[in-house]
């Protein structure tokens, strides 16, 4: 067994004063004498008089200079450590994500997910189209969205918004607004137009996002499921409309989408969207090549086709959501849905409601880029 090390009882080690400075040789190196600490020996102080022994000068100056070696971060097979445990700097989440990719791309590979009777895929939005589309509206448009909590936290509801911008990225912006900033974390199922359906791959990324043809039966079926259901009345007729005419609505069809609301018993939450009439704006229509390519228009912007691929880039403009306040319908008797007089009264309401709170947030718009 090793000698103990006697350390007097007046040394400055004893009293926790602090270490003589290392004396420095000429040359610049220090010279340090062995501690026995490093080599795993214990440094025993005792006291030279026995009548402190077993007392609380004892318990003070009797101790071990060994100290322990630091511990090891121990990461649990899931990324995260354990409660206390500092994780490695930057793995974890790493590790997750890379966890998470590769069972996605199984599940894609080994068909082991699911859709719904509209073809909806709620792992595909989510994880990828809504990760594709997140960029363009919080970094280009920079989407401002107002009056999120107008929209219920559970049961049908049916959106209603007005239609601008040349190509209906409007529709996608709309979608990415409510699945991004709703405290439910509700989906928006859009209705769209039937030559959505027609382009190839369109059609399948179309039904993949939960977008669904515009007719009233699968309207209605969503929305006695419990879905928010989004739909732009206005069409191709807003859509399309030249830029002389922006933020003003045009004809709201003959209001099947109050029928469909007065059916299913939800409430109509009327959608105001500034910014989008100046990403594309358009001086002109070539009706001719229109016609020949199957479109309802054919539009011609500043830079369109003047550019190229290049002019099809719509310009960063800011844009702003406001949602505004539900107009219940419960309260209608069942045949009130072919009433047309009470169908024309709401939806001149709704019309009314989104046009004014365009002209209002036009107001208070400092710039269209800002």
């Amino acid at each position: 067994m090793a000698d103990a090390k006697v350390i007097p009882f007046d040394d400055d080690r004893s009293r926790g004063g602090a270490q003589r400075p290392a004396r420095r040789r000429p040359g610049g190196s220090t010279r340090r004498k062995a501690d026995p600490a490093a080599a795993g020996d214990a440094v025993v102080r005792e006291a030279p008089d026995p009548a402190v022994r077993g007392t609380a000068t004892e318990a003070a100056v009797r101790d071990t200079a060994v100290s322990p070696l630091p511990e090891r971060a121990v990461v649990t097979a899931d990324g995260d450590a354990p409660a206390g445990e500092p994780a490695p700097a930057g793995g974890g989440d790493w590790d997750r994500r890379i966890a998470g990719g590769l069972a996605f791309l199984r599940r894609r590979l080994t068909g082991d997910y699911g859709v719904d009777e509209f073809g909806y895929d709620a792992e595909l939005t989510d994880q990828v189209l809504m990760s594709l589309l997140r960029p363009l509206s919080e970094k280009y448009f920079r989407v401002e969205v107002k009056g999120i909590e107008n929209i219920p936290s559970d049961g049908g509801a049916l959106v209603v918004a007005n239609h601008s911008g040349t190509l209906p990225l409007d529709g996608l912006m709309l979608q990415v607004a409510v699945h991004d900033n709703h405290p439910a974390g509700r989906h928006l199922r859009l209705l769209a137009a039937d030559l959505v359906f027609m382009l190839p791959v369109v059609n399948e990324l179309a039904r993949k996002a939960g977008h669904t043809l515009a007719c009233g039966e699968d309207a209605e079926r969503l929305l006695q499921r419990g879905e928010v259901v989004g739909v732009m009345p206005e069409g191709f007729k807003g859509i399309g409309k030249p830029f002389s005419e922006r933020y003003k609505l045009q004809r709201f069809g003959r209001g099947g989408f109050v029928s469909t609301a007065l059916r299913a018993g939800v409430p109509i939450v009327p959608c105001s969207i500034v910014g989008a009439e100046e990403i594309y704006p358009m001086i002109g229509n070539a009706k001719t090549l229109a016609r020949l390519l199957g479109f309802p228009y054919f539009p011609i912007t500043p830079t369109f086709p003047w550019l190229g691929p290049l002019g099809a880039v719509p310009l960063p403009t800011k844009w702003t959501i406001q949602f505004g306040e539900p107009i219940a319908t419960d309260g209608y008797p069942p045949e009130a849905a072919e009433d047309p007089m009470l169908m024309f009264n709401l939806t001149d309401q709704v019309r009314e409601q989104i046009q004014h709170t365009l002209y209002k947030l036009l107001v208070q718009r400092r710039s269209v880029f800002f």
